[in-house]
């Protein structure tokens, strides 16, 4: 059901190219909705979604003289979108990642050493000396009493790389130990 006087999104494109500001005015007008659509659907909140979406239009504007083929304008800005969606989430990902992984390395730290044993105060060094993650699962499966399923759902990682990590971590702790 397209008008009569519809202009397309490759002669937009086109226009657009040969300097006429109003072409991307219409544009914008077509897409950023979509835009924002797509953008929410991947990251689940409105307000990031606009901002992904704005984002992405600096992105389209400054790179569209590339674009070699005007048809498939859409699809191209589309797929801008989902990156700077994905990018999104893998960033804030990897910072609730290293909060977690900082918030599990300050318990461990602050575990009291007063009337504990030699043995104990010598596991609590040895498991200082792990790499983050290897700690993260000794404190989640050890101390706070976790099943292996629910650390794979906390860490969102398979049960294998968690029961691989629980080996790791446990024969590093044997070889520190032994010393």
């Amino acid at each position: 059901m397209h008008k009569k006087n519809h202009i397309s999104d490759a002669t937009l494109v086109t226009q657009y190219k040969a300097g006429d500001k109003k072409a991307l005015a219409l544009l914008v007008k077509r897409f950023h909705k979509t835009f924002c659509k797509h953008a929410y659907w991947t990251v689940k909140d409105t307000e990031v979604a606009k901002d992904i979406a704005q984002d992405s239009w600096k992105l389209i504007i400054d790179k569209v003289t590339t674009l070699q083929d005007a048809e498939r304008f859409k699809s191209w800005a589309l797929r801008i979108v989902h990156r700077k969606a994905i990018d999104y989430t893998r960033t804030i990902a990897k910072q609730q990642q290293q909060q977690s992984d900082y918030t599990v390395t300050k318990s461990i730290r602050d575990i009291p050493s007063t009337d504990t044993t030699l043995a104990k105060q010598q596991l609590k060094q040895a498991i200082t000396k792990l790499s983050v993650s290897q700690q993260q699962i000794i404190r989640l499966f050890y101390v706070d009493a976790y099943s292996l399923k629910e650390i794979s759902n906390t860490l969102r990682i398979s049960v294998g790389t968690v029961k691989s990590r629980l080996y790791h971590a446990r024969e590093q702790l044997k070889k520190q130990l032994k010393k």
